[in-house]
């Protein structure tokens, strides 16, 4: 009863603190971005994103079947093995024309001595590759012959009794790409009914399977993102052709079916490889169509007698390395976990947008990088769509409404299973702090506060000559100290933080975990260049006074003696005042722009003209990684380790920082050197490498 009762107050004070800071920041967003832009945060945050409808698993519509001539080099080759059942080998072949294949995949289908018409239709049909056996070899075999008659670089195996959906062998394809050490890529199985049939399996040390997330809803953050697997069911499974190869194909120990997917799996980790699935790559299996589902009986019952045959072979790696069938599934699909990881941010990062989505999307990279099982939920629990997805295609697990729920019942359920708990912004962990303890006393928290938000709060409010942003810093460095004081690290992104820190709160642990960066390295030289570039998103208040400052005091000076110069604004949220700037001669409001490399590269300066802020500026970091030089204020370049002359130019009033800019725009000699040192300093300083020293030591910790 008496914890009862201690849960319920703690739940009590977490929304009543979390009420109080969103009334908070809404009265201060009113004052810094008016009512037009908090109302749209307000219905943004509320209202939300409604979650996506769940596609059904209709037949696909009868067409005629004709594949497109695959010539040159192929990508990918689809091996479907057949017995028997025409009507659904015809089905999966027009969910492929549907999907769409291009030129670059081939479509083969072995025919494994079916006894029905399958061998008078399937030869007709054109553009399809089509092979017989001789006599009936099983899956194991048919399959094996059809690799030997395949093409492309890529194997995909899909069984008859599937129909894909749109995007799903780009998406399976994709997996090589984006994590280069994956050797096996399965897709997201699911039934016709919609239900989740698998997303990947688990091996268990007695060599038993099973499907993880069977039955569940194959939209649940849990299922929905590129994690390994001990294996993928065969049903749709890609593999690079000349590892296949390698690996000797499919094992004819276990003809002719069942357990030949999990032992390659095996051998591909054998192989120092990886074992993803693909929850992006959707296909409907009809299960059992071709073999029944007794084991007690049929081809089936193969599937009992392999086991043991698995289990003789793999022994020893089971039981030393894959979890009892006793344990929870959610466990045992992270039985490969470094750590256990939760981040919480204010919101799911959106690197196109801001320089923190920047430097939590790479955080967040490193943590997976580093093998860590990683979960994230943004505190307003959105999904936002493209981003969360891209969280998800990392492999990170990301919670968002509706499967999130209330956060203290969440944290209640999931919170035990975390080793290391990280919390972006001092409002954020706040009102969470005493839940996090409660529910996951185990943990380590670590507070990444992004910048020291009270430092800038108060630079501004010097900068405004504003008492009541004095008064409201002053709360906020009071709130980030007792943080501090309470967690077991804390994180700041500048070496001038961490000192400022160890001279007010000299017992808290604080490590630098700055911007992270990785160097593109050198674009068009300077006389392919010309203008001047500003990037920062609007709803930060030090963007929008830097483009007014540099419009109105900055360009004037540099337009009257060089009036070719022209200044590009980019960024998002853009308030009236910066839109107006754009009827001026010589200025273009870009707003938003997701992909700025062609900025980067067409101009011949980046600007961060910043009076007052404090953290590392990534707009700057952009630049220098994008071989772009950077002119800029002392507040701009704050902590960065960079030096007048050397790889940053830097000027603090507007006259001098019109001249500074007036004599280098015509200095390649110069222009070449700050190209140099801003690359040199942000692999020195920035790279991924400087963070994943301080994780590792974070992992040295846990338990």
């Amino acid at each position: 009863m008496r914890r009862r009762l201690a849960d319920a107050l703690l739940v009590l004070r977490y929304h009543l603190l979390h009420g109080l800071d969103l009334g908070r920041r809404g009265l201060r967003s009113l004052r810094q971005r008016g009512l037009a832009a908090t109302l749209a945060a307000a219905r943004r945050r509320f209202l939300g994103r409604p979650a996506a409808a769940p596609e059904d698993a209709a037949p696909v519509a009868e067409a005629p079947l004709c594949f497109p001539h695959a010539a040159g080099r192929l990508r990918a080759s689809i091996v479907i093995p057949v017995h028997g059942k025409l009507d659904f080998t015809l089905a999966c072949l027009r969910s492929l024309i549907a999907a769409g294949l291009g030129d670059e995949a081939e479509v083969i289908v072995v025919d494994d001595a079916s006894p029905d018409a399958s061998g008078e239709v399937l030869p007709r049909i054109p553009g399809l590759r089509y092979h017989r056996n001789r006599e009936n070899l099983g899956f194991v075999g048919s399959c094996n012959a059809g690799a030997t008659l395949a093409r492309g670089d890529y194997l995909v195996f899909l069984n008859n009794d599937t129909t894909v959906r749109p995007g799903w062998l780009t998406a399976l394809l994709a997996t090589f790409e984006q994590h280069p050490d994956t050797g096996l890529a399965g897709a997201l199985l699911v039934y016709p009914d919609g239900r989740l049939q698998e997303s990947g399996g688990i091996v268990f040390s007695d060599g038993s399977g099973w499907n993880y997330g069977r039955f569940e809803d194959p939209r649940h953050p849990a299922y929905t993102f590129v994690r390994e697997a001990d294996y993928c069911s065969g049903a749709a499974i890609a593999l690079p052709r000349a590892l296949f190869e390698r690996l000797g194909g499919f094992d004819e120990r276990y003809a002719p079916a069942y357990y030949e997917d999990t032992d390659l799996a095996m051998k591909v980790r054998e192989a120092g490889l990886k074992v993803r699935v693909q929850p992006a790559a959707v296909v409907v299996h009809h299960e059992g169509v071709t073999a029944g589902t007794d084991t007690a009986s049929g081809v089936k019952a193969y599937q009992v007698r392999n086991q043991q045959r698995f289990l003789e072979r793999w022994r020893e790696v089971l039981q030393r390395r894959h979890p009892s069938p006793t344990q929870a599934p959610h466990y045992a699909a992270q039985h490969r976990a470094r750590a256990r990881v939760l981040v919480i941010d204010a919101t799911t990062p959106m690197p196109d947008r801001d320089s923190g989505s920047v430097r939590l999307f790479e955080l967040l990279r490193l943590l997976v990088e580093e093998g860590c099982a990683v979960s994230f939920f943004p505190e307003n629990g959105l999904d936002d769509g493209p981003y969360t997805q891209a969280l998800r295609g990392l492999g990170v697990e990301a919670w968002t409404q509706p499967w999130l729920g209330s956060v203290p019942d969440w944290l209640a359920k999931h919170g035990a299973r975390f080793q290391l708990i990280i919390v972006s912004r001092h409002y954020v962990l706040s009102p969470l702090l005493p839940l996090l303890r409660r529910h996951a006393p185990q943990a380590r928290i670590v507070f990444d506060t992004v910048d020291l938000h009270h430092l800038r709060e108060l630079r501004e409010a010097e900068e405004r000559r504003d008492p009541a942003l004095r008064r409201h810093a002053e709360r906020t460095r009071e709130a980030e100290l007792a943080l501090m004081r309470s967690v077991d690290r804390t994180w700041v992104v500048s070496p001038v933080e961490q000192a400022l820190l160890a001279k007010e709160l000299p017992q808290a642990r604080v490590d630098v975990v700055s911007n992270i960066h990785r160097v593109r390295g050198r674009g068009p030289g300077m006389r392919a260049r010309s203008g001047l570039l500003f990037v920062g998103g609007y709803r930060h208040p030090p963007n929008v006074d830097a483009a007014l400052w540099l419009a109105c005091e900055i360009l004037p000076r540099l337009r009257a003696v060089r009036p070719d110069i022209h200044l590009s604004l980019v960024g998002s949220e853009a308030p009236p005042e910066v839109l107006a700037l754009g009827e001026r001669d010589g200025i273009r409001v870009h707003g938003h722009v997701p992909d700025l490399v062609p900025l980067l590269d067409a101009h011949r300066f980046s600007v961060a003209p910043l009076r007052y802020g404090a953290g590392v500026k990534g707009k700057v970091n952009q630049a220098l990684a994008h071989g772009l030089p950077v002119v800029a204020t002392s507040c701009a370049v704050e902590g960065m380790g960079l030096s007048h002359g050397v790889d940053v130019l830097v000027a603090d009033d507007a006259e001098s920082f019109a001249a500074t800019l007036l004599a280098a725009y015509e200095d390649e000699p110069l222009w070449e050197r700050l190209v140099a040192g801003g690359l040199a300093n942000t692999e020195r300083e920035f790279s991924p490498e400087r963070a994943r020293q301080t994780l590792r030591a974070i992992f040295s910790e846990l338990r």
